[in-house]
Order: C-alpha cells, then structure tokens, then sequence
C-alpha cells in the first residue's frame, strides 16, 4: 500500500530552461553566458582576463561537474564550482567577493523563474490529503534554499514534509543515500513509496534498486517513455491520482 510520493523537481515540477524566453525579452543573455560573464567581471576587479579564457576554465569545470555527478552521484557546490574555475585562471577572490558571486550563481533562477508543470499544483495538493510528501532533487546551480523558495511562492512548499536536495545531504540520485534519507524522513518502508521523475536513470532505476515503485513523468517533455522500467507513465498530472491508486491492487 503506498504511503507516500517523492517528486522530482526539475522538469517534474517545474521546466527547466523555461525561463529563458522571459531572459531573452528582458534583453538578458543565457544563464549559461551570463555566469561566464559574472565571473568576468568580478575577475576583472583584481586581474584583467579575457573572457575566453575565463569561458574555457568554467568549461573545463563544468565537464569535471558532470562527469562526478553523473559517474559518483556527488553535486560539487556552486562555492566548489566556482573556486575550481577561479584556479584555473589564477586568480583568488576576497571572501566577501566570492560569497556574492556565489550568491549570484544560486539565486538566478528566482530573477527570472521557471515555468511550472501544468496542472502540478492541484495534483500535489490532492495527493496531499490522502499520501505523505517528499522532494528528492539534485542541486545543480540552485541549491535547496532556492528550490524551497521556488516552492514556497507558488504555495507549494506547505505540502511537503520531507526535502532532500544533494546540496544538503553529499550525494545525488540515484545514489542509495538520497532514498534513505526520504524513507527516514518520511517514516515508512521503500515499497510504500512511489517516486515520480522525469529520468530513467535517475527517477526509476533509482528507486527500483531500493524496493521503491516509481512513475516516471511526461508532462513536461519525454525522455524515453518507450523504453522505460517504470510502474507507469503519465503526461497529464490529471492522470497520476488513479495510478497511484491502481499500484495498491
């Protein structure tokens, strides 16, 4: 009997890259250029570089990044990211400098913000009544003070009751740490979970090697639906109710 759903956040809960649009017409570059061109100029201060060598060491981090999160399941910290881009240019910034820059970096999706998945409000809010809620995310840029915040005015936040973001607890999905702590948090055992992503790799086969069922979400773009090991699928969040109704029988 399910007792209660993780959420993935990203592209589960809301869209990621969504808000690009609304940075484009705000005459804004790409997050991507815009956290080249931050590092740039707080550089700049101290030592004069060329933006092309400041694009190649955030390059060179950025690929170290994913290989660790997707090989070792370990989201290194926007601090971390940005201290291994500084290295590689040869500069070092005051304390107080780099705890802003970092500032900059975390909280860039709360200027222009992404869009969320329809319908997703009133899914989370009727599954609240009847199951226990949880957020199992990993923190790429945002970290989970931010997410929270994204949650939290969309009046989202006040229907979960465990949050587990891979800045907080060392390690990112599908990595066994991040379904133990939910399974404590939450107060039950892995085969009264369901989790619901948008990844295979990390939203299914994740939870499958922990005894969780999982559902694996449509509803903001498809991954691989033809080939997934979820229990079920969904592209409207009107149809998640009744799925996780029919994982009781």
């Amino acid at each position: 009997m399910i007792k209660a759903i993780t959420f993935d956040l990203w592209d589960t809960v809301f869209i990621d890259d969504s808000d690009e649009p609304k940075r484009k017409a705000a005459g804004r570059p790409t997050k991507a250029t815009e956290r080249r061109q931050l590092v740039k100029q707080f550089v700049d201060k101290y030592q004069q570089v060329s933006q092309e060598i400041v694009n190649a060491a955030y390059d060179a981090q950025d690929a170290a990044f994913r290989k660790v999160w997707h090989d070792q399941h370990v989201t290194w910290s926007v601090k971390e990211r940005l201290e291994m881009v500084l290295k590689g240019i040869g500069v070092t910034l005051p304390d107080e400098e780099l705890a802003e820059l970092v500032r900059l970096h975390e909280e860039m999706e709360l200027e222009f913000r992404p869009d969320f998945v329809q319908g997703v409000h009133d899914a989370i809010k009727t599954l609240s009544e009847k199951y226990k809620l949880g957020v199992i995310s990993d923190a790429i840029f945002s970290p989970g003070r931010s997410l929270r915040k994204l949650l939290e005015d969309e009046g989202l936040l006040q229907y979960f009751s465990t949050f587990v973001f891979s800045d907080e607890v060392g390690c990112s999905k599908p990595h066994e740490c991040v379904f133990n702590a939910a399974k404590e948090g939450l107060g039950v055992e892995f085969n009264e979970i369901v989790h619901i992503g948008d990844r295979e790799h990390n939203d299914i086969l994740g939870p499958e090697k922990m005894g969780m069922h999982s559902i694996l979400c449509l509803a903001a773009l498809d991954r691989g639906s033809d080939r997934n090991r979820a229990d079920a699928y969904f592209e409207d969040y009107g149809e998640l109710s009744n799925l996780i109704e029919n994982l009781k029988d």
